[in-house]
Parts: C-alpha cells; sequence; structure tokens
C-alpha cells in the first residue's frame, strides 16, 4: 500500500515528504494507521546527526504515536484489528519482529521496528500498547516517549519521599512532566531551571515551587531556596546541566538522574569527589518504564486529570507542515508539537 510519509535523506535538511510504498507485513507485524505522532528530541538529534546514525539513511523517523491497527501478522496475539493503540520504542510484550524497508521514487528506505512520520507504519508487536482508558488520541500519542520518561524518572528512578526536595533542569515535555511527577509525590521545594522565561511559567502551572533562569544559575541561588538538594533530574541534554545537577545534590545519598541526550561522541568530565562524598550518578532508559506495568498506570493519572495535558497540546501540525513543525521545536520556546494525520 501508497502513503504519505516524511523520511530523513541527509542530516541537517528538511525532510523529504512524500508517498511511501509499504511492504507486506511479516510474522510478528502490525499495520497501524498513525492518528497523532509526536516529535522528540531524540528525533533532532537523529535530523542534525547528533546520534550516529548515517549508515540508516534515508530512514523514516518518529517513535511516539497513537494509531488504530489495520492488519495483524501472523502469530501477532497481544492486539487485533480495530484496537486503538500507543506506538512506544519502550519494549512491551510481544514479538520483536525488527524493521521493515519501504519503498520511496526508487529509494530504499529504512524503518525501524518503529516509525510514525507516516500515514501508516508497520510497527514490530512489541512496539504497541493497547489503550485502556478513554483518553484522546492527542494525549496517547505521548504515552510513547515523553509521559514514560518524564514520569519515570521521578516515579520510577529517584522515588522521592513526601516533602524531599528537587531540582529539574530542562522544562521541555520531559522536565514539565517530571516536575507533575514530583508533585505528585509531594517534593518540595520543586526548583525549575530553563533557559526561556515561558518555560519556566509553563513549570510553575505543573507545579515547580521556584524558577530560576539557567542564564542565572548557581548553586547560590540554589542554596538560597533550600541548603539540601535530595534529587536533580536533568532533562535538558546539555553536558553543562548534566555536571550541575551531580554538583548540586546534597552529600550521603543526593541523587544525579540523567536523562537527557548530547552528540554521540561528547563525553563530560567528572570529579570523583562526588561519589566519594556519597553522591549517586543514575541514567535512565524511558524512565525505566515498562508498558505493561507503568502504562497503566500514566493512563490513570491522564484519565483522572492528574496530570496537566493540555500544556503539551497546544502546537498541532499537519504532515505536510511537519518541518515548520521541527524548526518551531528546535527554537526551544516550546515543549512539544504533534503531527496530525487526516
Amino acid at each position: 500500500m501508497y502513503c504519505i510519509g516524511a523520511m530523513l535523506f541527509e542530516h541537517n535538511k528538511p525532510l523529504v515528504i512524500g508517498k511511501i510504498k509499504l511492504p507486506k507485513l511479516k510474522k510478528g507485524q502490525v499495520l497501524v494507521k498513525i492518528a497523532y505522532s509526536g516529535i522528540c528530541q531524540t528525533q533532532i538529534l537523529e535530523i542534525n546527526g547528533s546520534k550516529d546514525n548515517k549508515k540508516y539513511l534515508p530512514h523514516c523517523l518518529g517513535h511516539e504515536a497513537s494509531g488504530y491497527v489495520v492488519e495483524i501478522g501472523e502469530d501477532v496475539s497481544n492486539v487485533k484489528v480495530g484496537d486503538k493503540v500507543v506506538l512506544t520504542w519502550i519494549k512491551n510484550c510481544g514479538i520483536e519482529a525488527g524493521g521493515s524497508v519501504f519503498e520511496y521514487d526508487n529509494h530504499k528506505i529504512n524503518a525501524g521496528p518503529i516509525t510514525t512520520f507516516s500515514e501508516y507504519t508497520i510497527v514490530s508487536e512489541n512496539r504497541l500498547y493497547v489503550l485502556t482508558k478513554d483518553i484522546s488520541m492527542q494525549e496517547a500519542s505521548l504515552l510513547g516517549c515523553v509521559i514514560p520518561t518524564g514520569l519515570g524518572a521521578v516515579l520510577n528512578v529517584a522515588k522521592p519521599k513526601n516533602n524531599q526536595s528537587i531540582v529539574i533542569f530542562g522544562c521541555g515535555g520531559i522536565g514539565l512532566l517530571a516536575i507533575q511527577a514530583a508533585k505528585i509525590s509531594g517534593c518540595n521545594p520543586i526548583i525549575a531551571i530553563d533557559l526561556f522565561e515561558n518555560k519556566l511559567e509553563e513549570a510553575k502551572r505543573c507545579g515547580a515551587t521556584h524558577g530560576i533562569n539557567a542564564k542565572n544559575y548557581s548553586n547560590e541561588k540554589i542554596q538560597e531556596i533550600c541548603k539540601e538538594i535530595d534529587f536533580a533530574i536533568e532533562a535538558s541534554g546539555n553536558s553543562k546541566a548534566m555536571l550541575n545537577a551531580l554538583d548540586v545534590v546534597r552529600p550521603f545519598s543526593g541523587k544525579a538522574i540523567i536523562v537527557g541526550n548530547i552528540h554521540y561522541d561528547q563525553t563530560i568530565e567528572i570529579n570523583p569527589k562526588h561519589f566519594n562524598m556519597g553522591k549517586s550518578l543514575i541514567g535512565t532508559w524511558g524512565g525505566n518504564s515498562k508498558p505493561f506495568e507503568h502504562y497503566g498506570i500514566y493512563e490513570e493519572l491522564i484519565f483522572n486529570k492528574q496530570l496537566d495535558m493540555s500544556i503539551f497540546l497546544k502546537n498541532i501540525f499537519n504532515i505536510h507542515d511537519i518541518n515548520k513543525a521541527i524548526d518551531e521545536f528546535m527554537s526551544g520556546k516550546i515543549n512539544r508539537v504533534l503531527i496530525k494525520f487526516n
């Protein structure tokens, strides 16, 4: 079958929008009609060459979306035709069927186990989660990445107790959800750090008790608010912020949790004194979320209006305007964009 899709042919170039041909389903694969797809920082890193993915070009992008199951391949048992589903890069139960090769204008287009920048896509069974609550498809699309990553960094990794202190570096989608998770957990204070004042305002709307512009950041400013910081979440993808996160947490059990991504060949240099002081530097893979274990919890939070989702649903673009959407997102002034499919 044919459908409209967006493809990456060259780094730092606009995506090519055109009619792609999808192959027949293989064992363990599922054909999904996309409703909404998010654009994540990971896709920006792929587009600008910050991820080591040149060998896969040209290829389709996208790893969080909502949609409807149209057809299932051999041995697929966890979804059925007509199901409303979340498409997620985080592995769920089911078959790991690998990727596909699409076609466009005599080009072979690589597609991994999940791609979402097209009207229809072929997904490995284990990258799908069947919705159980009556939430909107816009909201559901964000269950694919930003919600499990942001909430999970706090609820699954940090696991703060009531009245413990936390600093969030970066108030994009993941940071704002981490702030909401911190509020749910009863953290106090919740200190947000970002370069953009509008994002700091959104952070306060989500539950941050304090906001500091990153241009004016210092440990002294944190100390004026709270003498001991229990947790720091780095969600900016900035190497300096990663070091600041470790630096700001208290000795004797302070934890810095790194969520953001930097350029694939970039490194950070850490003074081991932090570890001698009893601090921990912790990584996380999608907020340590497991779809079969945690997505139902996240759905419940959305359904019961315990999360402010409206803040993520303000910037919706058509697939033909995806390059404009990417430019808006890359500007740093907005925290999330969604691509709508007819």
